[in-house]
Order: structure tokens, then C-alpha cells, then sequence
């Protein structure tokens, strides 16, 4: 298959993609029946042959960053592309941390008996094929490869041109870990064409492909979830805030606060908004001023907060802005009167994704934890916790701020679904 050029048809592409499907449905059957051990046996390969192939995954990395920055791509998708030392490492600690975990398919729960004398539970299984679609974010090929492959799945993976070599790089490294282990090569494809009629042809691939899951800008969600055929795990949007409550610990809601902005810009867990309680504004909101003046983020706030840290240092925010995932060094700042004001703020402005409090009283905590609808809520910690290797999933295949049939980051268990299953011992129905 050629990766783009202009003699590629779409005829072409669709016959390619449903090679790749028919081939994902057929692994996706030896999948759901591998042992454990040979699952974990893959990872462990997997994560070796990434550690072992570091530096062909650095220099195919730094290909496509050449070539990004030859194509105009913005700061914010230049640091997803970025494949550093400690993000190769990581891809390989998550892959451990996934084969460390429990297997959760042939699971049999809530098993009990019916008065006929059968026994009815649910047991858990995979889901079949799972088509990934992302951009920029070379480390979710490896991320997702890793996931798909220990609930029992086959993958399809068509990550973005800009990081094609990289995502090569790394294919090959999964290769290696499934064939090491026994297990079919096709049980993890990564898309080679950059072709972007191979996303629409996977859209259209409901005989094949179980779920879509989009990894990307709001642009390449929001075609996924149009033209899908197929059912979708997606967010849209990480309009994340942070409200530091009047009765906060100013220490905890600066660093919180200040972390939550700047420890990096362009993940969805990222705060965009901070809102802040009248009856602690004017202690907290200088000095995190002074330290996002130093780190370079520009502020954009509500009169009051232009009234607090001066005119001068302050863009006026507009409407849009309480709206917007800056994935860059911005942020909205909105001094709200209390804790009712900030709940009603997340619900009008937020996108249901990741949303904090800061406070040392509790049952302020219990309320922002039930009535603020996002997929993450926190109490006293930073939004940018809100990833499936900080959550202990070993990493995540995306986050969802749906409500069916998984919410939040999607690691092993959102990668499955339940089927009844029934026990009995010659019953039968009177």
C-alpha cells in the first residue's frame, strides 16, 4: 500500500481497509481465547523490544518533527508529536504496568442462584475490534496497541501523517512483542497509508469493526462522530476549571492551581479556567499571577479579576473565552461569590471532562463531588491527574465524556462488555 501519494484512489483505500478489517476479525477471535500469559508475555516483549529500539524510535521521531515544523505545525502539536527519552520510557513502563494487571476477561460476576435453581451472573469479554483513530500523539499507538491487546481485542490503529514514521517505529516494535509470544501479528494493525480516505473507510467498516474510539482535535471528533457507522468512545472538548474555594488552603490552591496551567499545555486535562471565591481572590490570585507572569501564560479575566492584578496585566475575557480549550500558555480567570456561582459556571461553560475544588471544608467537597456532572471530579488535587497511568490503567485508550458505555479514561474494562451467562444442571423451564 502506497502512504499517500497521488495515484492512490479511493477505490484503493476502501479495498486496503477491508483487508485490514477482515484480518483484525479474524485475529480478534484468537484474541478473545489467548491465555493471560500470553498476553502478558506480548507486553513484556512489546515494552523490551521499545526499550531495545530507543534510539530508531528517536530518530524516526525526529523525522517527523522536522517535517512538522517544515509544515507550520504549531507549538501545542509539535509537543503531543514529541517523542522525548522519559515519554519512550513511559510507553514502555505502561505496557508493564498493563501486563500487571488483572485479566479481566472470562470474569464471572454477581453469579447467584433463581428460584428455578439455576445460577445467572454476567460474565466479561471483549469486545471484538476496536478501530483507533488520533493524531500528533505517536505514544498512543503503543498505549492503545497495549490495552486492545489485554482485554482480548484486535486493533486497527490509523494515527495522524504528521507522525507516520513514528508510528511505524513503534509498530514494529509491537510486531515483535506479538510474535515472541505466539500471537497473530494481525491482532494490532497500524494503518500505512496517509490517505485520509482510510479514516472515512474505517467510519464504514461495521462488519468488522466493533467501537471507534477518536483521539484528536474537536474537528477530527466531531467528523467521527458524523459520518461513524459504528459505535464511538469520544470527548470533544477539555475545558477543564479549577475553583479555589474561600475555604482552601492558600498553599494548596496556588500549587494546585498553578499546576494544573502549567505542568504541560496541550493534554485535555489541562485547565483552561480558574475560578476563584470572592473572600479569597485578592490572597491567592497575586501570587498566582506573579508565577503565571514568569511562565509565560497570558491571563484573560473577569472584571474583578482585572480590578485585583490591575488592568494592565489582564486581557479582558470575553464569552468565548469561558468556552475555549486553549491547549497553549492561556488561561480564563472568572472571581465568582461562592461555590453555587463556580457549580453553575462548569455546567453553562464546561465540557463534562475534568473539574477540581480546592477547600479544607468537606462537606463543600461532597457537594462539588455530586453535582458537578464531568467524568473526573477532584478534591484538593490537579486536574492533570486525570489520565488513565496516573488512575493505575496501566494507560489509557482515551477519555470519555460520554456516559454510555464507558466514562472517563477508558483503559481494560471499558475495552470489554458483559454478557449473561447461566449454569444450570438438566433445568428446564416449567
Amino acid at each position: 500500500m502506497s502512504t499517500g501519494t497521488a495515484r492512490d484512489t479511493g477505490g484503493e483505500v476502501a479495498a486496503y481497509m477491508e483487508r485490514l478489517g477482515a484480518r483484525a476479525r479474524a485475529a480478534a477471535r484468537l484474541m478473545a481465547a489467548a491465555p493471560t500469559a500470553a498476553k502478558d508475555a506480548a507486553l513484556e516483549a512489546m515494552a523490551k523490544a521499545i526499550e531495545d529500539q530507543a534510539a530508531r524510535l528517536a530518530e524516526a521521531n525526529a523525522r517527523d518533527l522536522e517535517a512538522g515544523r517544515a509544515r507550520g505545525l504549531d507549538a501545542a502539536l509539535l509537543d503531543r508529536l514529541e517523542l522525548t527519552p522519559a515519554r519512550i520510557a513511559a510507553m514502555a513502563e505502561g505496557l508493564r504496568q498493563i501486563a500487571a494487571l488483572p485479566d479481566p476477561v472470562g470474569e464471572i460476576t454477581d453469579l447467584r442462584y433463581r428460584p428455578s435453581g439455576i445460577q445467572v451472573g454476567r460474565m466479561r469479554v471483549p469486545l471484538g475490534v476496536i478501530g483507533i483513530i488520533y493524531e500528533s500523539r505517536p505514544n498512543v499507538t503503543a498505549d492503545a496497541a497495549g490495552l486492545c491487546l489485554k482485554a482480548g481485542n484486535a486493533a486497527i490503529l490509523r494515527g495522524g501523517s504528521e507522525a507516520i514514521r513514528s508510528n511505524r517505529a513503534i509498530a514494529a516494535c509491537i510486531r515483535t512483542g506479538l510474535e515472541a509470544a505466539g500471537l497473530p501479528a494481525d491482532a494490532v494493525q497500524v494503518v500505512e497509508t496517509t490517505d485520509r480516505a482510510a479514516v472515512g473507510a474505517l467510519l464504514r467498516m461495521e462488519g468488522y469493526v466493533d467501537v471507534i474510539v477518536p483521539r484528536g482535535g474537536r474537528g477530527l471528533i466531531e467528523r467521527v462522530s458524523r459520518e461513524s457507522r459504528i459505535p464511538v468512545i469520544k470527548h470533544l472538548d477539555g475545558v477543564c476549571h479549577v475553583y479555589i474555594d474561600d475555604r482552601a488552603d492558600p498553599g494548596k490552591a496556588v500549587r494546585v492551581a498553578y499546576n494544573a496551567k502549567t505542568q504541560r499545555y496541550g493534554t485535555c486535562n489541562t485547565m483552561e479556567t480558574l475560578l476563584v471565591a470572592e473572600g479569597i481572590a485578592p490572597e491567592v490570585l497575586p501570587e498566582l499571577a506573579r508565577r503565571y507572569r514568569e511562565a509565560g501564560v497570558e491571563l484573560r479575566g473577569c472584571p474583578r479579576t482585572r480590578e485585583i492584578l490591575g488592568e494592565e496585566a489582564v486581557v479582558p475575557a470575553t464569552e468565548e473565552d469561558w468556552r475555549t480549550e486553549y491547549l497553549a500558555p492561556v488561561l480564563s480567570v472568572r472571581v465568582v461569590p461562592g461555590l453555587d456561582e463556580a457549580i453553575e459556571h462548569i455546567e453553562t461553560y464546561g465540557s463534562h471532562h475534568t473539574d477540581a475544588i480546592v477547600t479544607e471544608d468537606w462537606s463543600r467537597a461532597r457537594r462539588f463531588l455530586r453535582e458537578v456532572d464531568s467524568s473526573s471530579v477532584m478534591v484538593n488535587a490537579s486536574t492533570r491527574f486525570a489520565d488513565g497511568f496516573e488512575y493505575g490503567l496501566g494507560a489509557e485508550i482515551g477519555i470519555s465524556t460520554d456516559k454510555l458505555h464507558a466514562r472517563g479514561p477508558v483503559g481494560l474494562e471499558g475495552l470489554t462488555t458483559l454478557k449473561w451467562v447461566v449454569l444450570g444442571d438438566g433445568h428446564i423451564r416449567e
